[in-house]
């Protein structure tokens, strides 16, 4: 079976660049992958009063608002269109309209349908980041992130972070796709961030994953008071990675959703694309 991938593209408050449209279908195509790109539209309830009609026109700026997220919405999709038949990547387009504040659930549900969501995340974007916060913890599937600052070309080694934990072990099971076409994958644990109950996990997933007829090593790191995401990411890239692989950690405290600090780390300054499985 082909393998289904999602492409959400948020338009409003700020929308996703072109860019984010290229690399997904560079990805996909990588991949060999079908996308289904959709673009979730603004919709904004006229709560106007009498004063707010005279002073500012509210129903005119909700109007022109809603026809801007519109119009980037369908370049984006034509965009996508565009590059995927020139690339011979299968694609479908689809749109709809949702609530400000639903805009990152609605991405989250439609994902749930889809073997795996591409989101793009940018720099200073925060309707991007909330989308991918929303579709990595909502959807139940695996989500790969796409700096804008990275280009895909091709991910024939890959970088999983690992600690042994559950997380961990459910991302590497959702990577398996794209593990498959791998021809290296570096396995990193940090020992200096957190206690390990098992200083060997890596050489074990090393083992398990050479059952499978995959090259894997593993590659001890310490932190050195860097940011965990940091060391992560740039022990990925010095090791000449194209993908990292990681599990998504986050809890639900209150109304707010608490986020591990790898995670955090990812999602504020993502240096190369990320997988993360929740």
């Amino acid at each position: 079976m082909q393998l289904q991938v999602f492409v959400p593209f948020v338009t409003y408050p700020v929308a996703n660049s072109d860019g984010t449209a290229t690399q997904v279908v560079s990805l996909a195509s990588e991949l060999g992958a079908a996308i289904h790109a959709l673009a979730i539209n603004v919709n904004i309830p006229n709560l106007s009063n009498a004063l707010s009609r005279v002073m500012l026109d509210t129903a005119t700026l909700i109007r022109q608002a809603e026809g801007g997220s519109r119009d980037r919405g369908e370049h984006l999709l034509a965009t996508v269109n565009t590059k995927a038949s020139a690339a011979g990547v299968n694609a479908t387009a689809d749109r709809l309209a949702a609530p400000l504040a639903l805009l990152g659930d609605a991405a989250a549900m439609h994902a749930r349908y889809f073997d795996l969501s591409l989101v793009g995340l940018e720099a200073g974007n925060p309707t991007s980041r909330m989308t991918a916060e929303a579709v990595v913890f909502g959807s139940g599937r695996p989500t790969i992130l796409l700096p804008e600052r990275s280009t895909v070309e091709t991910i024939n080694h890959i970088a999983i972070a690992w600690d042994g934990s559950r997380v961990a072990a459910r991302a590497v099971a959702d990577a398996r796709f794209v593990l498959e076409r791998a021809e290296r994958v570096s396995i990193l644990t940090v020992l200096d961030e957190k206690p390990l109950r098992d200083k060997d996990a890596g050489d074990r997933l090393v083992e398990a994953l050479g059952r499978h007829g995959l090259k894997a090593e593993a590659a001890r790191v310490n932190a050195e008071d860097c940011p965990i995401a940091e060391t992560l990411q740039r022990s990925a890239i010095e090791r000449g990675c194209k993908l990292l692989v990681m599990g998504g950690y986050g809890h639900s405290r209150v109304r707010d959703f608490v986020l591990g600090g790898a995670t955090q780390g990812v999602l504020n300054d993502p240096l190369l694309p990320v997988l993360l499985s929740h």
